[in-house]
């Protein structure tokens, strides 16, 4: 995994947070803590999650990243694994991809499984700095995510690093609103 580096270098504007490895499993319900306040989720979901995020990390090329205040606390996270056909998220896109000639992207990609900063710390680039860091370690051609298919400044995020639509209105079961899942070459776009 990358060296722990501040934030700061890569735009965040927050001298103070330090993006660098994290033991995801060992931090799990503080970093679903962050994701229920950016994502507004209840404790049933979380449960869910909880299980979903440490069953991922069984995968032995997934890695996670976190952003960490001065006094240590867990302000944002990021991790992924490489794609594999077979996984649950997958087999929801893959129709969703073929259907739009993008189906190929299922292959030599790096899946952003979760990128969440706290709302407090967002709008400082720390989101920018984790996904780049992330995906600069990588050795894959692209990097793909699914986000809630709407005009957000996480969607303009990814547009910025290179990231493009690739299927819209993605629906996955029990999510409450539509997926645009999104791809884009390695390295990300900076600038």
């Amino acid at each position: 995994m990358a060296a722990a580096t501040p934030a700061s270098p890569r735009g965040s504007g927050s001298p103070d947070i330090t993006v660098g490895p994290l033991d995801l499993a060992a931090r799990v319900d503080e970093a679903l803590a962050v994701q229920a306040l950016a994502f507004g989720l209840g404790q049933d979901e979380i449960d869910v999650r909880r299980q979903i995020v440490l069953r991922h990390l069984d995968h032995p090329q997934a890695r996670a990243l976190g952003a960490t205040a001065a006094d240590g606390r867990l302000v944002g996270f990021v991790y992924g694994l490489p794609n594999d056909r077979a996984h649950w998220w997958s087999t929801v896109v893959e129709p969703y991809l073929r259907a739009t000639g993008s189906d190929d992207w299922l292959d030599g990609s790096f899946v952003i499984t979760e990128l969440h900063v706290h709302p407090d710390f967002q709008q400082r680039g720390i989101g920018r700095s984790l996904i780049t860091t992330i995906t600069d370690a990588v050795r894959l051609p692209r990097s793909i995510l699914s986000a809630i298919d709407t005009e957000s400044p996480a969607r303009g995020l990814y547009r910025a690093l290179g990231y493009q639509d690739l299927a819209r209105q993605v629906l996955f079961p029990s999510a409450p609103k539509p997926y645009a899942v999104m791809g884009a070459p390695l390295p990300l776009r900076r600038g």
